[in-house]
């Protein structure tokens, strides 16, 4: 066999065994797949970026200045029914739904967390479609456009909402913690 057949050999068998290797890890019970486990290489990284472009390819835009007061209050309803759960409530402890989940779920209303340096758009992406392997649902087929366009508004301005819009985020006398009845 030449040089040139048998290096060409090599490269085919070489990009054989890495899928095959790749399936073996996972098929046999090793892939880190609970919450809990750290992230295999480069998941984040790979997430990240195709997020992202998603994202900043589809996202819509909208003025943030057309959104008056009662849709910040009526994205906050709508906050406190769908999203505290998950991303909790401002001035609260972390959520108990929302300390086992990987990647972890923002406190969209702490300090750290907010996402008010985002575009509007942005965040009406992330409510509409979700976020695949996160937890996130997409709400499309629960809330209308408007209320979706609501609840982005009040994320986009978390950092300096009317205090009749910080009083709906306050919490309700029922535990967002506990267990639902079945």
């Amino acid at each position: 066999m030449n040089p040139t057949a048998r290096f060409l050999l090599g490269v085919v068998v070489g990009l054989a065994i890495l899928p095959a290797a790749l399936y073996l890890y996972v098929a046999t019970g090793h892939a880190p797949v609970a919450t809990a486990d750290v992230a295999m290489p480069m998941e984040t990284f790979f997430a990240k970026i195709g997020r992202k472009s998603r994202i900043k390819a589809e996202q819509p835009k909208r003025d943030l200045s057309t959104f008056s007061t009662a849709d910040l209050a009526a994205g906050a309803d709508i906050y406190q029914k769908d999203c505290a759960f998950c991303h909790g409530l401002p001035n609260q402890s972390k959520p108990d739904a929302a300390k086992g989940m990987f990647p972890h779920a923002p406190q969209l209303l702490d300090k750290e967390d907010m996402v008010t340096d985002d575009p509007v758009g942005e965040s009406f992406w992330k409510v509409k479609n979700g976020i695949r392997l996160s937890g996130m649902p997409g709400f499309k087929q629960s809330l209308s456009e408007t209320q979706m366009w609501q609840v982005s508004a009040l994320l986009a301005k978390a950092d300096q909402l009317p205090p009749e819009v910080s009083a709906k985020l306050q919490p309700k006398n029922v535990n967002i913690n506990a267990p639902v009845n079945q």
